[in-house]
């Protein structure tokens, strides 16, 4: 299915964590979405169930169960589910994201698979259900949809114990996906009883006979005809719609699709030491056991065809009347009496063959003496960590033994006993390992990823076999560009290594930092580290702050701007100097005023008589004297005390009085106070 965008405007969020991308698959209970984990900011997998289930509260609170089952699980051929949860009334899964396709679309476009090739996907299928098996979760819905693969080849087995929370009966009556899950149903799953391993064991043939035919066993209009069919019919053996198969492993798919459970495999583990076996060139159990015969033989007479299994199956086939009819090739009766002595024969045979299986049963059980025994688990191909804890949890001792080989570094070669064998708590399993490195990962080189979008740098790192995580900054680029990458374009790295691709979110803000008191130097390095621009110098006078350290900025200290906006540096010169203008013999309001333009402060006082009489007098109201004197230089802002003749001083000429400035002729004047003149 052809990948279908999110909404990329608005993604929905769930859980306020997981972020939906794309549609990827659609199923019978719910849609699956390729989403973006933000915590961990990694790829998954988020299958959000179809609100009609959502509601069904019995449903949910067993889907809750089975979700925690399946997210105890692991191993390599199973897809880990991380998460489970609700967001505003919808219930959604969180598993690993697996870049590769199910079986069932690999079936549909390239059709039967070689007997070889089935095989060894059924092998990595087994061992996930041994595994699950073993841990108390079936599976109940093993089927071509539920197996992926990667381009790697890497076999991955999903949605385990989930089909449990579907009710069999209910979906026996519904239509579309329910009708793929019938089409593998076990007898015991479509009569609506209890169910066990050996329940995925017969999905899995259906899956086997599925890959080297092209088509399942039983088809049929409605998921009832289906499941019925699996109850009452033989299906066509499987050489009769594809006579490439070979007969061995048809022996195989027979064998695991028994009616009977007690028929079948009883373990997931012990079909895939028979896959594994026919893999690998050597005879498989399957071939040698006589029930097996008798289901090839009902299926040879539910096509009408002669012979399944060679020889053996023909002859048998022919030995035996069909619907009370003579056999083919002897039209001649035989006498009853040859026809009882056989009947005889072989019902001996049959109570023998049950008496040695009671005998093994009650053994493997121990009832005949010692500790209880069982057949060592098919660990041959795993590796040994995962081997040694499948025979330790079956309180087995393991020991290993190193051999060089070809295959990867840790791999189970063989064993000690061979898988198979009975043994009991308490026994040594001696382990060969291979010893020798993996061949050489591939090497890719990482494409020009930096100046593009971040959509654009996945989807070429994806094409080369490279992961990808993403690092957002704040950055003058826009929004979404990629603008860094590690390792660098260019680089030859491992395929499959991650990238780290660092994205600009756009610009952003910073606040000015406060420098004043700081040297320029430290200035400059503190405004440069806040992601702000040095935009230069300028020189004022100052009183406060010492010659040469740094008043403030423009713009000022906290303001909040953009990123690598420039601020000037105001740096103090230290106070500024003035040359105090001589104001004596003028009014004081004329003296004050020419002072305090010169940003001098002043203050007056009153003269000494002596200084205010004589012909040389400055008049009542006029500066005698001032200090500092006139021409000197003082500091801005210093004081300057002025002495102003008081009222009633000053010479007279003849017929004339010398009123003080400001004063009128004959006018009265008195003191009014030290060091002030005022007009009276």
């Amino acid at each position: 299915m052809d990948p279908t965008p999110v909404d990329s405007q608005a993604p929905r969020v769930f859980s306020q964590r997981y972020e939906l991308d794309h549609l990827i698959a659609r199923g019978g209970m719910a849609d699956v979405y390729r989403a973006r984990d933000r915590l961990l900011d990694r790829p998954v997998a988020l299958k959000v169930l179809f609100p009609e289930l959502s509601v069904d509260r019995s449903f949910v609170e067993r889907f809750r169960r089975e979700a925690q089952a399946a997210a105890n699980l692991s191993h390599p051929n199973i897809v880990p589910v991380f998460d489970w949860g609700e967001d505003s009334g919808t219930y959604f899964i969180v598993m690993e994201f697996v870049d590769g396709r199910p079986l069932s679309a690999i079936l549909k476009t390239a059709g039967p698979l070689s007997a070889d090739r089935a095989a060894d996907i059924g092998s990595f299928v087994a061992s996930a259900l041994g595994y699950a098996n073993r841990h108390g979760v079936v599976h109940r819905d093993v089927k071509p949809g539920n197996v992926l693969i990667t381009d790697e080849g890497l076999v991955k087995v999903t949605d385990f114990g989930i089909a449990r929370a579907l009710n069999t009966e209910e979906s026996l009556t519904q239509t579309g996906a329910v009708m793929g899950t019938a089409t593998y149903f076990s007898p015991e799953q479509a009569e609506g009883i209890g169910v066990d391993a050996r329940s995925d064991i017969y999905s899995l043939g259906v899956v086997l006979y599925e890959m080297v035919t092209g088509r399942p066993p039983f088809l049929g209009d409605t998921p009832v005809a289906v499941a019925s069919k699996h109850v009452r019919e033989h299906p066509p053996a499987p050489r009769e719609l594809n006579p490439s198969v070979p007969p061995t492993f048809e022996a195989v798919i027979m064998k695991a699709m028994a009616k009977d459970p007690a028929y079948r495999y009883q373990t997931a583990e012990d079909l895939r030491a028979d896959l594994l076996r026919f893999t690998e060139g050597r005879s498989v159990l399957a071939a040698n056991d006589p029930t097996v015969l008798q289901h090839a033989m009902a299926a040879t007479q539910a096509v009408g065809a002669v012979g399944t299994l060679g020889a053996v199956a023909a002859d048998a086939t022919q030995a035996i009347p069909r619907h009370g009819s003579q056999p083919v090739d002897d039209p001649v009766p035989e006498p009853r009496r040859s026809r009882t002595r056989l009947y005889a024969t072989v019902l001996v045979i049959l109570l023998l063959l049950l008496a040695v299986v009671g005998v093994l049963l009650a053994r493997q059980l121990g009832y005949l003496g010692g500790a209880k025994t069982f057949s060592l688990p098919a660990v041959v191909g795993e590796p040994v960590s995962q081997a040694t804890s499948t025979l330790q949890g079956d309180g087995l001792v393991v020991q290993t033994q190193p051999q060089g080989s070809s295959r990867p570094t840790g791999t189970v070669l063989a064993t000690n006993p061979k898988r198979g064998s009975l043994v009991k708590k308490g026994d040594t399993v001696t382990l060969t390992v291979a010893k020798r490195t993996a061949p050489a990962i591939a090497q890719v080189t990482v494409p020009p990823v930096t100046n593009t979008t971040e959509t654009n740098a996945e989807g070429l790192l994806t094409s080369t076999g490279l992961s990808y995580k993403v690092k957002t900054v704040t950055n003058n680029a826009a929004a979404g560009t990629v603008i860094d990458a590690t390792p660098q374009p260019g680089t030859s790295v491992n395929a499959g290594s991650t990238v780290t691709l660092v994205v600009s979110s756009g610009p952003g803000t910073v606040a000015v930092p406060n420098v004043a008191g700081e040297t320029p130097t430290q200035a400059v390095a503190d405004i440069t580290s806040a992601g702000l621009a040095y935009g230069g110098t300028t020189n004022q006078a100052s009183s406060s702050i010492g010659n040469g350290l740094v008043i403030g900025t423009t713009p000022a200290a906290g303001t909040s701007v953009p990123l690598k906006t420039q601020v000037t540096v105001i740096v103090s010169t230290g106070p500024s100097t003035v040359v105090v203008q001589n104001v004596v013999g003028s009014s004081a309001s004329t003296a004050t005023a020419t002072l305090q333009n010169q940003g001098l402060q002043v203050s007056d006082t009153s003269a000494p008589a002596t200084a205010c009489t004589g012909p040389s007098s400055p008049g009542a109201g006029n500066v005698a004297s001032q200090s500092p004197v006139g021409g000197t230089s003082v500091q801005a802002g210093q004081t300057v005390t002025i002495a102003v003749c008081p009222s009633g001083t000053g010479t007279s000429q003849p017929g004339t009085s010398q009123p003080g400035a400001g004063n009128s002729q004959g006018a009265s004047l008195a003191p009014s106070g030290p060091g002030k003149a005022h007009k009276a």
